[in-house]
């Protein structure tokens, strides 16, 4: 129990940093952080289909379209960087405390957290679920991170023309 709290309060801590960062590159890089440790609490909640979905998708080609798309912009001058920084700080100075409040509020709940799957759902191999059940989100996925391979291409080109 005391694991998936440390896990949890590294997922708020990443998920902090991702949005409070002045760097996009950092909040990119702090996005894929933040998808990694949902995806151990999936594994940990017995879902490896669904981490191994936030894996690819989310840390990998969402975090690369990211990049990618960072690196083909023109950063912004120092002057600018602080002034938007001080805006972004007026804008979401409750944030911290509300997040610290609602943890605090969501100890004190005593709702049994029972997240065992049944015994017919665990008989079942990885492989039999992706190609005999879940043949439709595994052409999906394989949609999904060809668009993305596409579209990084795509950008690539198009800043090579410029």
């Amino acid at each position: 129990m005391l694991i998936n709290i440390i896990i949890l309060i590294c997922l708020i801590l990443s998920g902090l940093w991702t949005v409070m960062t002045r760097s996009l590159l950092r909040a990119a890089l702090g996005l894929a952080l933040t998808s990694i440790i949902l995806t151990i609490i999936m594994f940990r909640l017995g879902s490896p289909l669904a981490a191994v979905f936030e894996l690819s998708v989310c840390s990998g080609l969402i975090s690369v379209l990211f990049i990618s798309t960072i690196s083909l912009t023109e950063p912004m001058s120092q002057q600018e960087t602080l002034k938007h920084m001080r805006q972004r700080l007026v804008r979401f100075w409750y944030l911290p405390f509300v997040i610290v409040a609602a943890g605090i509020a969501l100890s004190f709940l005593k709702m049994p957290l029972d997240f065992k799957l049944s015994v017919t759902e665990t008989m079942q191999t990885v492989r039999f679920i992706l190609w005999d059940v879940r043949q439709l989100d595994l052409i999906g996925q394989v949609i999904i991170l060809l668009s993305g391979v596409f579209g990084v291409v795509i950008l690539f080109r198009e800043g090579e023309k410029r």
